[in-house]
């Protein structure tokens, strides 16, 4: 059977958008490749037509949904106003929404412990591109430190978030965050 060009290609971004969505749900250790391949409607053969390995699947995982956090944060539509792109990624990020739909949000409140416990060269692919994003941040924010200490803070919240139980505390979790950055933020300038 022939395939279009660029089929190929375009099922590899398909199984790494839906193996995000799995591993950030259920976490990635936890899934095994027969389960991606399964969601993506895939054979698990198929898998190494794409992927060498399940650590290679991991590696081009958190490099693709690192990729999509950094466009989201360039599509900000207020990228000549530092304290608005700030007040947008805080309401984008800090939102109950992305506290209970761990698949469709961040891939670094999910997935950073069983990054931190990987290979190294999945390590580097992380860092290589979460220091794109935290350029961006630094662009906006005028420091490095302050680019640090605010993604922190926005990781921070959504992880102690998902674990509470009681819906008012992971609001008051959110809000206090927004207003503890907007106030570090305030007194910085």
């Amino acid at each position: 059977m022939r395939y279009k060009s660029g089929y190929k290609a375009e099922k590899r971004q398909e199984l790494l958008d839906i193996s995000g969505q799995i591993a950030k749900k259920n976490g990635f250790s936890a899934t095994g490749v027969d389960s991606f391949m399964k969601a993506a409607g895939v054979t698990s053969g198929a898998f190494y037509s794409h992927f060498s390995s399940k650590s290679d699947l991991f590696k081009a995982l958190i490099e693709n949904e690192l990729q999509h956090s950094l466009q989201m944060w360039q599509d900000n539509p207020h990228q000549d106003n530092a304290e608005a792109w700030m007040d947008f990624e805080l309401n984008r990020y800090l939102s109950i929404s992305h506290v209970e739909r761990p698949d469709h949000g961040c891939v670094l409140p999910t997935l950073a412990s069983e990054i931190a416990r990987a290979e190294i060269d999945i390590k580097q692919a992380y860092q290589a591109e979460l220091l794109r994003g935290q350029h961006l941040f630094m662009k906006h924010l005028g420091s490095e430190e302050k680019a640090w200490a605010v993604m922190c803070q926005l990781v921070g919240a959504i992880l102690m978030a998902r674990s509470m139980v009681d819906e008012s505390i992971k609001l008051l979790i959110l809000e206090s965050s927004k207003q503890c950055i907007k106030a570090m933020l305030q007194k910085a300038s």
